[in-house]
């Protein structure tokens, strides 16, 4: 049968003729916004890879959300130096948070690209996003909500101030730069739909007795933890009849025993009698809808949820969304999970072995690096060798077939000399 219809058009609206005009849609704010990365490395168990699915919907709506890691690369440095150099240009990727798992423990490496520097973690504790769903009366669908799609608010608990350790300072910043800044005066209230809690956690333990001072702070750095949390933000409107506040929210109680809207209202029926047990309790508050009057605030804006209106009072709550982590950091270094190392959590030295040993590293990259040298300038020298070995070889060729042409174009010559003397005599016979 002939084919139907015309020729089917194509279009490709995702295409920009001019690379000028496509990148002046970047405006400065966007290029501002931090992008990250999550990331697993090597074989590690299924529940790890359901903790990167939940870390990626933390970092939401910055982040890759489907990506696919190289299971090949099996080095880190390799793994964080690709990520950062093809992704760094292109797509604006600020932070790497790399998990790796062997036998003894579950390891997260969060750096900052492209030259770092690179935090890593260990994992005490963590839960999945599921788990602290099953144990909740009232979870909060985050998928059917779309709260996702607006960054969540930062909030850094008990890091300390300006005369906190080095390493405190440095994961409080750290920590902060992973998310977008809001800026408060043009912030929209209903955007704000999540906060993701970091808590500085320093457990001293009592009865420890220690020879000086370093060794102190030797054990005091050995208890300091970091718990991560994921919250949901719940508005429910205050001020107003519970039952009404049930039917704006359109959650509907059961009237089947009652003749009208206003019996469910008032708790009686047009006759003064008193209705039935289980539709007057159908509007009452639940264990977990919040009727504390300190978390009751006045709207400055219309936030998400019915009856969160402006100027009115609604009684806010957090639901935990998960996962949830502890973690303890164990190492900082300078570069992208290279370089000096500034901070160890075990391992502790004092200036002079720091500066021999950095001092050692340099001689042996030094050392590297002649080497790489002197073996360049051997490469090079034998392939120069071989090149001429090559050319006389072609010139060599060259000549005997410059030889051979000559001995045959002699031959000719003589033979022609031969047969015009031939002529000539017959010519003088005749």
């Amino acid at each position: 049968m002939p084919r139907k219809g015309r020729k089917r058009k194509k279009t490709r609206t995702h295409v920009v003729e001019n690379e000028a005009a496509a990148s002046a849609l970047v405006t400065q704010e966007e290029m501002k916004i931090p992008h990250s990365l999550v990331v697993r490395r090597g074989k590690v168990e299924s529940e790890v890879v359901e903790l990167v699915s939940d870390l990626r919907n933390v970092m939401m709506p910055y982040t890759a959300l489907n990506f696919q890691e190289d299971t090949k690369s099996s080095k880190l440095i390799k793994s964080l130096s690709h990520y950062s150099k093809e992704l760094t240009g292109p797509l604006g990727l600020t932070h790497i948070m790399s998990l790796s798992q062997n036998q003894d423990k579950l390891s997260m490496r969060l750096a900052r690209t492209p030259s770092g520097p690179t935090l890593t973690f260990k994992i005490q504790q963590f839960s999945l996003s599921k788990n602290i769903r099953q144990v909740q009366r009232r979870p909060f669908d985050i998928h059917s909500s779309r709260i996702n799609s607006h960054p969540p608010i930062v909030v850094t608990n008990n890091f300390g101030d300006a005369s906190a350790s080095p390493h405190v300072k440095l994961m409080r910043i750290t920590f902060q730069n992973m998310f977008p800044a809001l800026n408060v005066a043009t912030v929209k209230l209903r955007n704000c739909r999540r906060v993701v809690l970091f808590n500085f956690m320093r457990r001293d333990k009592e009865g420890a007795t220690s020879n000086g001072q370093q060794q102190q702070q030797q054990q005091r750095e050995e208890d300091e933890e970091v718990e991560m949390r994921h919250y949901a933000i719940r508005a429910t409107p205050v001020g107003i009849n519970k039952k009404v506040r049930r039917l704006i929210q359109a959650k509907i109680p059961n009237l089947s025993k009652l003749e009208d809207i206003g019996d469910y209202i008032t708790g009686s029926t047009a006759s003064g009698a008193p209705v039935a047990v289980g539709a007057a309790n159908g509007g009452a508050m639940s264990d977990s809808e919040p009727e504390d009057e300190t978390s009751q605030v006045v709207l400055p804006q219309k936030f998400a949820g019915k009856g969160n209106v402006q100027s009115h009072k609604s009684a806010l709550k957090l639901v935990e969304l998960g996962p949830r982590l502890r973690m303890k950091l164990t190492k900082v270094e300078r570069g992208l999970a290279s370089g000096d190392v500034m901070y160890h959590a075990y391992i502790h030295k004092d200036p002079q072995e720091a500066r021999a040993i950095k001092e050692r590293v340099e001689q042996e990259a030094l050392l590297k690096k002649r080497r790489r040298e002197e073996q360049e300038e051997n490469v090079r020298r034998k392939k120069a060798a071989l090149q001429e070995k090559l050319d006389r070889k072609k010139r060599r060729r060259e000549e005997r077939e410059r030889e051979a042409m000559t001995e045959l174009r002699g031959g000719g010559e003589e033979e022609e000399e031969e047969d015009d003397e031939d002529d000539d005599e017959d010519e003088e016979a005749s």
